[in-house]
């Protein structure tokens, strides 16, 4: 799998300016254990560079995206992070693997739960998860160093912007209903502005709206 992720990588540097993972994004994605985080039906298709289903209508991600959406945080041991949509836990899992603390909002209850579950199971002491609305963010636990979502918006949430720390990155999926999704880089300047980038198109599930 993480040859695979690494051959992704070369094939997509002209667009993301990336032609390698750092070594300690490659050290978290051997690390991780992604079969217990699908279902048992899925664990010999878990090390294949694929998403999955989880349930509810949503997907483990991709290793290459998650592998890349890490990368373009380019997260500190010390780094406090936000990932909005737990999923299955598999990007939160990655991201402690690397930084001091992650917190992450699921709104569906079910899958939420099961990913607490799956993380306390592999001692992953440092992932924080709430059930609610990522539109909203987590103000409560804000500034953060570092956000990322794993479910397209058809627009970037102000709020969420506005939890960053100066300095701070944000990788989001963005696209409407139809539209065609493309992943950015956000970084939040010292005058509260933001540098956004394109990086390559992407296929996400939407992210569920709140009530």
């Amino acid at each position: 799998m993480v040859a695979d992720v690494e051959a992704m990588y070369v094939e997509t540097r002209s667009e993301t300016g990336l032609a390698r993972m750092s070594p300690a994004v490659r050290k978290a994605m051997e690390k991780v254990e992604r079969h217990r985080l699908v279902a048992a039906a899925d664990a010999s298709r878990a090390y294949r560079n694929h998403p999955l289903p989880i349930g509810s209508g949503q997907t483990i991600s991709q290793p290459y995206i998650v592998a890349l959406s890490t990368d373009l945080l380019n997260p500190k041991p010390q780094d406090v992070v936000l990932e909005v949509g737990t999923g299955s836990g598999y990007q939160a899992a990655v991201l402690a693997e690397i930084v001091s603390k992650v917190y992450s909002i699921e709104i569906i209850d079910s899958l939420g739960r099961a990913a607490v579950k799956r993380l306390e199971e592999l001692g992953y002491g440092n992932i924080e998860v709430k059930i609610g609305d990522g539109y909203a963010g987590w103000p409560e636990k804000a500034p953060f160093d570092g956000i990322v979502v794993t479910a397209a918006a058809p627009r970037v949430p102000q709020a969420r912007v506005d939890q960053l720390k100066p300095g701070g990155r944000m990788v989001i999926p963005v696209g409407g209903a139809g539209d065609i999704q493309y992943l950015k880089l956000l970084t939040k300047r010292a005058d509260g502005g933001v540098d956004e980038k394109r990086v390559l198109p992407v296929r996400f599930v939407p992210l569920v709206p709140g009530k």
